[in-house]
């Protein structure tokens, strides 16, 4: 099992919507069973919160459910949980090393997989939210090519 935690800020904006896409990505190409996929914020102020509304319209406008999730904060404890641990921007990958060393080279930031590397800007702030989807399913494609292309996926 491959196991993915997608990392934002809150956890309530574009980690929720990594770990869902993600997740609908794995459905519609029979790999779900194959992975965990999960996300968690850098900070703990939105910890328990649901994932902001219009992150989740956005989710729904492309048939994506996410009901039920609650935000969490991300914790040294998770580096050893994960495989790989995706964030949205390099400020999060430095806190999360910050948070725990990365000894075994899990931490990326989600973009890199792409032909554009880059940071996800926070829709939360630029309220372009369908932009901020657009450029996480880039990077959730792009992760599942390099798994594919490693060798991982067979």
């Amino acid at each position: 099992m491959i196991r993915v935690l997608f990392v934002c800020l809150g956890n309530i904006c574009r980690s929720p919507m990594g770990e869902y896409i993600f997740r609908d990505l794995l459905a519609r190409r029979g790999l779900a069973e194959r992975f965990s996929v999960a996300s968690a914020g850098i900070s703990g102020e939105e910890e328990g919160n649901p994932v902001y509304p219009p992150a989740r319209a956005e989710l729904a406008r492309h048939g994506i459910g996410c009901a039920g999730k609650r935000a969490v904060r991300y914790a040294a404890a998770d580096y050893a949980r994960y495989d790989y641990i995706l964030a949205m921007e390099s400020w999060h990958v430095r806190e999360l090393l910050r948070i725990s060393a990365d000894k075994e080279g899990k931490v990326y930031r989600l973009l890199d997989f792409t032909d554009a590397p880059g940071d996800i800007a926070d829709p939360w702030y630029t309220r372009d939210f369908a932009e901020a989807y657009r450029e996480i399913e880039r990077g959730c494609e792009g992760f599942l090519a390099y798994l594919d292309k490693e060798g991982a996926l067979f």
